[in-house]
């Protein structure tokens, strides 16, 4: 596919911002939605290599609809990257998460019909993969399997149903309209920062760092490096026959295994030292983004550039 421009929504973000570096780094020309230009803390973003004369942020909102054309004006591609992450607890998940990422995703695809976009990635999430009881135990998750939506409701997992809800109506939406959706579904997400701001997914991490929570369930927990994600986005946007869900995850470690990581790595550390019985989670199938060429940094080196950056930036004590 040419390399011409490129649209990534929620582009400050944790993801979105390695996404437009990876692009700007090798000649894109991007276009990124930002709720404010002007704002300071998208600075990161200016100070990109390439990123003068090459990036362009643009004032848009997932919910206005005109305002993802104009951003989307001149481009042959769309990342949506952009979806809200609850940062504490969810009042009104309808209100807060459900409606936000289903709208947003389906204003995104509407703008990129009108916009004549020849390919979309949308970032969708492990977690509309994952949550499904009735998977066999034996055979590890690919991306034939979805989260069931009433499990989710009934379990009050109300993230996990608005990326399920996002991403199947995407599907839905690609079908009846013709465009060409990809979606890239990523577990939890570690990985230095590009952003000034904590994000959810690395705030997982420095908690555990800094014994901040008093007793920890044992769940096997699903990792990814964000470079890594970054990479199978864009994996998914050039290659000609990439195609369907992409699972995105490199390790799967229970809580109690990747605090004995860490602990061996960085000993001067508090670390959470009750335990409650965790559940076995079953074994996730990337075979499918492998075979588009996709190869992941080890744990150890997604862990020590996680940890040097959260002191660089003094998130650590």
């Amino acid at each position: 596919m040419e390399k011409q421009r490129v649209c990534v929504t929620g582009a400050g973000g944790f993801l979105a911002s390695w996404v437009v570096k990876y692009l700007l780094s090798t000649g894109y020309i991007v276009h990124g939605t930002v709720r404010d230009p002007d704002d300071e803390k998208y600075g990161h973003l200016k100070n990109l290599e390439n990123a003068m004369g090459n990036l362009q942020l643009f004032k848009a909102d997932l919910l206005d609809y005109n305002s993802l054309c104009a951003s989307m004006a001149g481009c042959s591609g769309v990342l949506h990257v952009a979806s809200p992450v609850p940062s504490g607890a969810v009042l009104d998940p309808k209100v807060e998460l459900i409606e936000p990422a289903l709208n947003g995703t389906c204003n995104v695809l509407k703008a990129c019909t009108e916009s004549k976009v020849k390919r979309v990635v949308v970032v969708s999430s492990g977690s509309a993969v994952i949550w499904n009881p009735n998977w066999p135990k034996d055979q590890p998750m690919d991306e034939s399997c979805w989260s069931d939506k009433d499990y989710c409701r009934s379990s009050g997992n109300w993230y996990s149903l608005s990326k399920t809800e996002a991403e199947s109506a995407a599907w839905e939406y690609a079908k009846k309209n013709g465009l060409d959706v990809v979606t890239v579904c990523p577990s939890l997400i570690f990985g230095p920062l590009l952003q000034s701001s904590m994000n959810a997914s690395s705030s997982v991490l420095v908690k555990i760092l800094k014994d901040e929570v008093e007793e920890m369930d044992n769940n096997d927990r699903r990792i990814v490096d964000v470079r890594d994600v970054a990479e199978a986005v864009l994996l998914a946007y050039e290659k000609p026959e990439a195609e369907g869900r992409y699972l995105c995850s490199s390790y799967c470690i229970s809580t109690q295994e990747l605090i004995d990581k860490l602990q061996s790595m960085y000993p001067n550390y508090n670390y959470p030292k009750k335990f409650t019985e965790g559940k076995g989670m079953l074994k996730l199938s990337c075979e499918k983004l492998q075979k588009l060429g996709w190869k992941c940094i080890t744990l150890e080196e997604c862990l020590a550039d996680s940890v040097k950056c959260y002191q660089e930036m003094g998130f650590l004590d």
